[in-house]
């Protein structure tokens, strides 16, 4: 009964999508603004470098007993940013990759993949209503999810996810603050394709603490509601959310702390798996006016 509740919530989210886009005119946009906009192109890069770790085993000091290694993740968030009269069209290409290597000193070296991800995306939204510096309607997003390359031999993530539902955005403080069913299609194992229905929480939000000092976060939370058949590996909730401070080096080049969070529940596990990352960052942010 709870599942049908579900199901039902989330093709009544799609029914008001029509209602929506009848709703009160907002105030229009003189002309069409077409923006590149370099969300983060960064570098996170951490080295420990330990000499003669084998003859402090026994010490108390275990900064001379460590393994060494090497921390290295690229990140880089780009987006063709539309807007003209109510609507607004972001087509943006995120890609990160993040490597661990372990050297421990009586074993052969190691490495871990901590982050791989690709995701192409396109969202489009309409402002029914503007109030407040807020611009608020339904929203429609399409995305095709994958990764560079496979860890320990398991299938390349093949996923397609198509939202419907609402979202606050263009404000100065909300860039994007939405509320979606989703419909996913996984496919990356070619021997259990799944069909999945979910709702979806997302945010970016920016905040200029002062000039040349900036905070922002993005991310979202999936609760997923029925699916097309039982795979143990499939995701019933799933976090994923980041904090990032940016300060102004020179020019349009940054430098900050930042903190990434993932946590996540599959089907065929009774507790929950997590990431959890804390470092130091260098970005290049801007933007190109096209139009």
């Amino acid at each position: 009964m709870g599942c049908d509740v579900k199901k039902v919530s989330v093709i009544l989210l799609g029914a008001l999508m029509p209602g929506l886009l009848m709703a009160a005119d907002a105030p229009a946009v003189d002309s069409a603004k077409l923006t590149l906009a370099v969300r983060r192109i960064g570098l996170e890069w951490s080295q420990t470098d330990v000499k003669n770790a084998a003859e402090y085993q026994e010490s108390p000091i275990s900064v001379l007993k460590a393994d060494s290694q090497t921390f290295i993740k690229g990140v880089f968030d780009t987006a063709l940013e539309y807007a003209k009269n109510r609507f607004q069209w972001d087509n943006g290409l995120f890609m990160e990759y993040g490597e661990t290597k372990l050297k421990p000193y009586d074993e052969k070296p190691t490495s871990n993949e901590n982050a791989d991800d690709i995701l192409l995306s396109s969202n489009l939204s309409y402002a029914c209503w503007e109030f407040s510096g807020f611009k608020f309607g339904p929203t429609v997003r399409a995305a095709y999810d994958t990764e560079f390359k496979t860890a320990d031999k398991t299938p390349r993530q093949q996923v397609v996810r198509g939202n419907a539902g609402i979202s606050l955005f263009d404000n100065a403080v909300v860039k994007s603050l939405y509320l979606t069913g989703v419909y996913e299609y996984d496919f990356t194992d070619a021997s259990e394709k799944t069909s999945k229905l979910a709702a979806e929480l997302g945010w970016r939000l920016e905040y200029q603490i002062r000039e040349g000092v900036k905070l922002s976060s993005n991310g979202y939370y999936r609760e997923y509601l029925s699916y097309s058949q039982f795979v143990p590996t499939d995701l019933e909730r799933d976090l994923s959310a980041v904090l990032r401070l940016d300060t102004n080096l020179w020019g349009d080049l940054t430098m900050g702390p930042y903190v990434q969070y993932r946590r996540a529940r599959a089907r065929g596990v009774d507790v929950y798996g997590s990431n959890f990352i804390m470092g130091i960052s260098f970005n290049y942010i801007t933007s190109f006016g096209l139009i």
